[in-house]
């Protein structure tokens, strides 16, 4: 059966997309960050086993934090992370949330905190883009960023959202180019993809 003239257009439309993202380099990119990103990650995960099997038992460890500290206090720490640049690694958290009575609950929390670390980096980047001269610094320093983002948009802020790479960054360059927020807030629901994803390889590690 011949398909339909929707059918052949729409098959055009996804060659064309397909052609783009492969002469402007995207999957190149992809391929790097991943094999940028996924190293340390591992080691990352390899460290905190080492150091729960052979220097301190995370359950002691983390029981330690959760009855000194108020949960509240260390997902605020979290959240000023995730929304100033991700200075901190998750997997640090997403350990911590398997210590605790609900992991499942605080895993999600820190998903939640996440996205909208972004949001708030997203709404920064917006606010920059009306100040010409703090503007002119931040583009100067991110100028990688934001070519970036121009050519791929939302593909990008998947990227950002699923790959173990700083999200503030790829949130505050969405909101420095004036990208859709309705789009933004879309693609950035993947983070609650990484966040599980993370804490099933982390909750079978540790």
């Amino acid at each position: 059966m011949n398909s339909s003239p929707k059918q052949n257009i729409k098959k055009s439309k996804i060659q064309l997309l397909h052609q783009y993202y492969s002469y402007t380099g995207f999957y190149t990119f992809v391929r790097t960050s991943l094999k940028k990103a996924i190293p340390p990650t591992l080691i990352v995960i390899f460290l905190l086993w080492i150091i729960h099997n052979f220097v301190i038992n995370f359950n002691v460890l983390f029981t330690h934090i959760t009855t000194t500290f108020n949960p509240l206090s260390i997902l605020a720490v979290f959240f000023t992370s995730e929304s100033v640049l991700g200075l901190i690694p998750p997997e640090i958290f997403i350990a911590w949330a398997d210590q605790t009575d609900t992991p499942i609950f605080y895993v999600s929390v820190l998903a939640i905190l996440s996205y909208l670390g972004g949001v708030i980096s997203f709404l920064l980047g917006k606010t920059i883009s009306k100040l010409p001269s703090v503007l002119s610094y931040v583009e100067a320093k991110m100028e990688k960023y934001l070519k970036m983002i121009r050519k791929w948009g939302g593909f990008l802020i998947v990227v950002g959202a699923l790959l173990p790479i700083p999200f503030s960054i790829t949130s505050i360059t969405a909101g420095l180019i004036q990208y859709k927020f309705r789009n933004f807030l879309l693609f950035g629901l993947l983070r609650f993809v990484r966040f599980y994803l993370y804490a099933v390889v982390i909750f079978n590690v540790l």
